[in-house]
Parts: C-alpha cells; sequence; structure tokens
C-alpha cells in the first residue's frame, strides 16, 4: 500500500501570483527548498529561479516595481505574522529591508507602487497596536506619509491609482461589513474619506483601476446575497454591475478592455470574461479552484493557481490568443502516476428550520462499509472546495478504505452572506447542530459505518472538532485538533488587538458575552471527551495561542484520556515549514487509520439528540442525561 508521502505534492505555494508588467515572468512563492520562498519562472516556460528566501522567515506577499527589474515582498519569522518589508533584484542578490522600526504587521497594498515606484503604500500596526494605518511611504527620502483609522474600523491599502493621486483601500470591521476609502495624495491636508457610507453596510472589496484612473473594479454583495463583479465611477460617484451571477464572484482582473473574473459554483471556480462588453470565448480549463489569476498587460493571456482534487495546486496560462490552457508546474506526487484519485461529490444534506447544508461526499472504492472521517475546515468564514486537501492526506485516506465528509455547515463562504453570517456569536451552536446532521446522513448511506466516526479540523475547525468530540454523541473512535481554540473566553481576549472589533462582531465581546462563550467552550465540556485525541499546536501562533491547546490536553490527561500533543517550536498559525508539515501530516495520517481500522464496528450507535444549536448554555450530552 502507498505511504502517505508518496501522496505529497512535490511543492506547495502561497495563494498568490504576480506577472511582471512585461508580461514575461511569473513570481510566486513556494516551498520547494522547505521554506516559502520568492520564485519567478518564465511565462513561456522553462526552469524557476529562487530569487530571495530565509531559513526562518515566509515569503507571504510579494509585487513587481514598475521598471520590472525589483521586486518588494513581506515576510515574517516561524509564523509569527509580524511582517517586515523587503526588496530583492531581479537578478537575485541579498535582500534589502524597507521597513523599518518594531516588529509589527505590515500589509503590502495588492498594487503597492506609484507609477514611478518611488512611492510604495502598505498598512501597519507600528504607531498602535490595536490600528491599522495606512502607509505611503517615499523610497527616496524614507519619510511615511500616514493615515489613521476611524474607531472600530482596521484600514488594509489596497493600490495607488495609475496616475499616482489616489490611495485605495478598505475599512474592515468585520467579513460581511467591509467599505471602500479613497485618499487623495494631491491635497497634503487629505484624509481618507469612505465612498460607499451612502450605499450602507456590507461587502465593498476593491481591485483592479480603470486604466485612465476614472474609477475601479470591485466585488460586492450590495445588490443580493451574493458577490457581484462592480465598477465603481469617481466622477459620477455611482455603483453599476458587470457581473451579477447567483454565485459569488471570486477574482477579478482587467487589462486592455478585457476583464476576465471567476466564479465560485458550489466550490468549484468557472471563468467568464469579456472584451469591451461582449462576452469572451475562454479555453476549457480542468475543474477545480481559482486561488489567483493575473491578466497579462495586452490581455492576450492569463496566468492562474488552479487546483483540484485529482492535481494538486499548479501555476498555469490560459492563453486567449490561441485558445489553449497549459500547466506551467507540474507538482504531481509518485501516487497520482498510478492511482486514480477520488474525486468528491458535490451533495447536500438537510439541516435545521429547512435549510440545506453543502458539503463534498469522498467515497473510497470498495463496496464498504466504510470508516468516515468528518472534516471541518476553518475560519469558520471559508469553505470547503474541491481541492487536492491537505498536502495529500486526504488521498491517502482514501487509499486507504477511509471515507471523508466536508461540510460547508453554518458561517461558511460561498452560499450567501445570510449563510455565512448564521455562526455569528453563535459559535458551538448552529454549527454543531449542522455537523450532528451531516452524522446523520451518514447513517443513511449502506456503505459509511458510522460506528467508525472521527473527527479533524483546524483552527476554528479545531474547535469544532473538539465541540464534536466532547458534545455530541456518536461512535468517536479518534479526533485531531491542529491549533483549535478550546476557551472562547480566552482566544477572545488573546486575539490580536487589531481584530478587537472584528472578534467582537463575529464571535462576542469576552467582557460582556463570556457566558455564553464559556457555555460554548470544548474545555468545558471536555469530560464528555473520552475518544483518543491527537493535538498539533505551533508555539508562535498569534490567532490560536498554545494556551488554547494546553487547557484541553492538560484537562484530559488529567482524567487518564488517550491524548498525543505535538507542539512545533518554529510554527505559528499553520505550517511554513515542509519537513514539519509532512511529519505532522503522516503522523495524523498513522493515527487516523490506526484508530479507525480497528475500532470494534459492532459496537452499537448512539442515538443523536436534536435541536443542538437551541440551547446555548447546556452541552448535548448534559441535555440526554437529563432527558
Amino acid at each position: 500500500m502507498l505511504g502517505y508521502l508518496d501522496f505529497v505534492p512535490q511543492q506547495r505555494f502561497q495563494r498568490t501570483l504576480a506577472l511582471s508588467p512585461n508580461g514575461k515572468l511569473v513570481a510566486y512563492s513556494s516551498h520547494a527548498s522547505g521554506h516559502y520562498d520568492l520564485w519567478v519562472v518564465p511565462v513561456a516556460g522553462g526552469e524557476p529561479r529562487r530569487l530571495a528566501g530565509f531559513d526562518n522567515r515566509t515569503v507571504r506577499q510579494f509585487a513587481w516595481t514598475p521598471s520590472g527589474d525589483q521586486l518588494v515582498f513581506t515576510a515574517d519569522e516561524n509564523g509569527d505574522e509580524q511582517f517586515r518589508i523587503y526588496m530583492v533584484s531581479l537578478q537575485g542578490g541579498e535582500p534589502s529591508e524597507v521597513s523599518s522600526g518594531p516588529d509589527c504587521q505590515r500589509i503590502l497594498a495588492e498594487s503597492p507602487f506609484d507609477p514611478t515606484g518611488r512611492f510604495l503604500a502598505y498598512t501597519a500596526n507600528d504607531r498602535d497596536p490595536a490600528a491599522q494605518d495606512l502607509i505611503v511611504h517615499d523610497l527616496t527620502t524614507g519619510e511615511l506619509r500616514r493615515f489613521t483609522p476611524p474607531e472600530g474600523v482596521a484600514f488594509e491599502a489596497v493600490s495607488l491609482s495609475p496616475d499616482g493621486r489616489w490611495l485605495l483601500a478598505t475599512g474592515f470591521r468585520s467579513n460581511t461589513d467591509i467599505a471602500v476609502y479613497l485618499t487623495d495624495l494631491n491635497d497634503p491636508d487629505a484624509e481618507p474619506a469612505c465612498v460607499t457610507s451612502a450605499l450602507g453596510e456590507g461587502v465593498f472589496e476593491p481591485g483592479a483601476w480603470a486604466s485612465d484612473a476614472s474609477g475601479f473594479h470591485l466585488l460586492t454583495d450590495h445588490w443580493s446575497d451574493f458577490t457581484a463583479a462592480a465598477f465603481y465611477d469617481l466622477e459620477a460617484k455611482s455603483l453599476h454591475a458587470i457581473a451579477a451571477p447567483s454565485w459569488d464572484v471570486e477574482t477579478l482582473d482587467v487589462a486592455a478592455g478585457v476583464r476576465i473574473w471567476s466564479v465560485n459554483e458550489g466550490g468549484r471556480s468557472r471563468l467568464h470574461a469579456e472584451r469591451n462588453g461582449s462576452p469572451l470565448l475562454l479555453p476549457d480549463i480542468p475543474p477545480g479552484v481559482i486561488s489567483a489569476l493575473s491578466l497579462a498587460p495586452d490581455a492576450s493571456f492569463a496566468v492562474l493557481l488552479i487546483d483540484s482534487a485529482a492535481r494538486p495546486a499548479e501555476l498555469a496560462v490560459l492563453d486567449l490568443a490561441n485558445h489553449d490552457f497549459c500547466y506551467l508546474t507540474d507538482t504531481r506526487p509518485a501516487a497520482l502516476r498510478v492511482i486514480n484519485p477520488i474525486v468528491p461529490e458535490l451533495i447536500t444534506y438537510p439541516a435545521s428550520g429547512g435549510r440545506d447544508v453543502h458539503a463534498l461526499l469522498y467515497r473510497p472504492d470498495g463496496p464498504g462499509p466504510h470508516p468516515v472521517l468528518l472534516s471541518v475546515h476553518g475560519g469558520p468564514e471559508a469553505q470547503e472546495r474541491p481541492i487536492y486537501a491537505r498536502s495529500g492526506l486526504y488521498q491517502h485516506l482514501l487509499h486507504q478504505g477511509i471515507a471523508i465528509l466536508a461540510p460547508n455547515a453554518a458561517g461558511s463562504t460561498g452560499y450567501g452572506t445570510a449563510h455565512q453570517k448564521l455562526i455569528y456569536r453563535d459559535w458551538g451552536g448552529i454549527d454543531l447542530d449542522d455537523l450532528d446532521h451531516g452524522i446523520r446522513y451518514l447513517q443513511t448511506l449502506d456503505w459509511a459505518d458510522t460506528n467508525r466516526l472521527a473527527v479533524m479540523g483546524a483552527s476554528y475547525g479545531g474547535f469544532a472538532a473538539l465541540s464534536c468530540l466532547a458534545r455530541l454523541p456518536y461512535s468517536w473512535v479518534a479526533g485531531v485538533s491542529i491549533c483549535g481554540p478550546s476557551n472562547l473566553v480566552t482566544l477572545a481576549k488573546a486575539s490580536p488587538p487589531t481584530w478587537k472589533t472584528f472578534v467582537a462582531t463575529v464571535l462576542g465581546d469576552p467582557d460582556t458575552c463570556a457566558e455564553q462563550l464559556l457555555a460554548r467552550s470544548p474545555v468545558t465540556h471536555a469530560d464528555g471527551i473520552t475518544a483518543p485525541l491527537f493535538v498539533i499546536q505551533g508555539a508562535h501562533d498569534p490567532r490560536v495561542p498554545q494556551a488554547e491547546s494546553d487547557q484541553i490536553v492538560a484537562r484530559l490527561r488529567k482524567r487518564g484520556v488517550e491524548v498525543r500533543y505535538d507542539i512545533y517550536p518554529d510554527e505559528g498559525h499553520g505550517f511554513t515549514n515542509r519537513a514539519n508539515e509532512l511529519k505532522a501530516y503522516e503522523a495524523v495520517s498513522a493515527f487516523l487509520h490506526a484508530h479507525l481500522s480497528t475500532a470494534d464496528a459492532d459496537r452499537p450507535q448512539s442515538i443523536p439528540v436534536r435541536n443542538v444549536g437551541n440551547d446555548p448554555v447546556v452541552s448535548i450530552r448534559s441535555r440526554r442525561e437529563h432527558a
């Protein structure tokens, strides 16, 4: 039987790319060398070249200077998310640091340069750890022009306009409340002005400018529950739709009269394009998920980062002129050259209140019955999609005969704003109810062995995994929590200071909602966890501090529950070191296989308890015991 390492892609990418101004090179961040470094590869094909990297730092963002002879990039140390800014020549050499002052969160604008390359736009919380300021850095004089946010708003720089006059930025309160701000850099006394305030609360995420700086494109849910592509006209101060499908528009780029965008249709990406307002026929692309997209300056081609369940993430070129598609990279592991990978079925199952929950269901080859892993995505405002998940872990488990159900429960993106906001200040309520209904759906499948169930998740998914083990009375035989919160009160209090408004909106204010947050915390119901647990934690995690994992591990070990606890001293929230990632997922695969393959298939099933989300204070096990 093939081992886990046989399923591991040759490299992984950060989910961004940058096309050079002349359209000849693509810049990307890959961990092919063991750490996420800055690389370039010719669009015409050829050998990639490593430009910059560090043994202990991860390259996160990057952009070309207008001249195309240098790149600017951000990097943090051991996953601590304290980003510094560097410049490196296209010819190579040692990077030089652009940033100054203390460690902080410096976030590059998507298009950070003015046309001359003299001014660089980014966001930083160096002045006040709780405030993200907009900064325009004069690279000639070193002068910083700074703009501070209104109370409760986190700024994020987006771009400088093609004429260098405007600084475009977002003002973030939550993932469903994002406004657009413009600053006139020609006015020495200018302050950022919100240009979407009259349109009300919603998502307004700006992107590419018109070439004449007459306005900018953006993604917005202003007209419906789903995100449309739109254009904002500066002179008319008006917004009009470009594409408004019944799914979310996710990526959009423009060049030379061509607009190209992708739509998230039930998890898969579908590309659309138009030239001067008329639909443009596109080459066929493999079914998958497009996470980055960039048009060439003459719009003759686009470069994209595409991922699918059957093939790991790859850089690819979409040739609009010759109507062709080709991969620039080949990351396929050895296993995919000898077996056919399992492609998930996109399903729905019924939940409370007449809702349907979308999910991905992976069924192994063979008649079964198959043990099942419930895999919960992070976020919670994220989406389980048909990609080559967790560096091949899914495909390896499937090869071992383990089925996977990966739901998009309440709080997930991709199914409308209303579905996304269901989880606000209700973690461990309606979402857990949706996961409960997922298990009930599995019980209707004759090939699924629901006497052998495991649950796994990372970040929010780790919280959900712990909640399932503690509060859903099924035949759990194992659980995996990767940097999962166990105490929502301590999590909220330890969150990065710039997240204060976001945390209060999405999770709950720890000062005023402590009782409910504690009632929903897995550590409160830790006595309900009896299944063996595998906990993985990064020591430098700024989002879910190590104390979250420490708490649940201590509680369970005190009761004699089997717990494996692996702490990675050089990682933050997730993995940036390739060796660490492979070690962790190989261990997870072995742990799950050992427990799921040896579980007692004849053990009687627990009876599921209804209405999980209706009682914010009492755990399901408590309700069942008192029934």
